[in-house]
């Protein structure tokens, strides 16, 4: 049996010391499976965030050990996460952060130049992607001559584009409006499960979180398992 594409064994992660500690999240354990879709639910403010951002790679957990397909990353060098981070992970955000001064294309031209990938084969896997997306018309356009589900479906394309083993996602529709946000939900979904992706995803909305294979909530910074 293949190993999981994410594990988190006993994280726990605090800020501050002494009186002033604050313990954000206590004793986590989790395994995500390769093809697995798990919801992150909770409230505000509860360890959502700094939980992907630790699976992630972007934050050090107080203590514990992080796995991706069974490598051992905490003990790599921030050298090496850096690498793992690129090439084996792919973030969308609430707030998509394109870079506003490069089009749609250069936006997903972008991690893979970063990668060493050259640039004719960078632009035709980028054009791929955003076809795929809907965006094949769109190409050249900036994110400000973008809608808000447009430039969603852009940031989609680019957490995709070095093909990562782990998608993480953090309210990837928490600004758009109902219908957008159905939309692109759909859209995320449909390519996750085409690409065999393990996905990683915060939501608040309880009806998008019941569509996914499993979900887990952080409450007082304890991870729970949901029915």
């Amino acid at each position: 049996m293949s190993k999981p594409t994410l594990t988190l064994s006993h994280i726990n992660r605090s800020y501050g010391k002494g009186s002033m500690k604050i313990e954000v999240l206590k004793d986590i354990n989790l395994s995500i499976q390769a093809g697995e879709i798990v919801a992150l639910v909770g409230p505000s403010g509860s360890g959502k965030s700094t939980l992907l951002h630790i699976a992630g790679l972007l934050d050090a957990p107080t203590k514990g050990s992080i796995e991706i397909e069974g490598v051992a990353v905490h003990l790599k060098t921030d050298k090496q996460r850096t690498a793992l981070r690129r090439d084996k992970i792919g973030f969308v955000y609430q707030a998509h952060l394109l870079l506003p001064d490069f089009s749609a294309l250069e936006n997903v031209m972008m991690p893979q130049l970063l990668r060493g990938v050259k640039p004719q084969e960078a632009k035709t896997n980028a054009q791929k992607l955003l076809a795929q997306m809907g965006l094949g018309t769109r190409l050249k356009h900036r994110s400000g001559q973008l809608s808000g589900g447009e430039q969603q479906r852009v940031a989609i394309a680019r957490a995709l584009a070095n093909q990562p083993v782990l998608l993480l996602a953090d309210e990837p529709t928490g600004n758009l409006d109902p219908k957008t946000a159905e939309a692109v939900f759909q859209l995320l979904l449909r390519v996750v499960r085409e690409t065999g992706l393990s996905a990683f995803i915060a939501t608040h909305n309880p009806e998008l979180a019941s569509r996914m294979d499993r979900r887990v909530s952080v409450v007082d910074g304890i991870l729970h398992e949901l029915p």
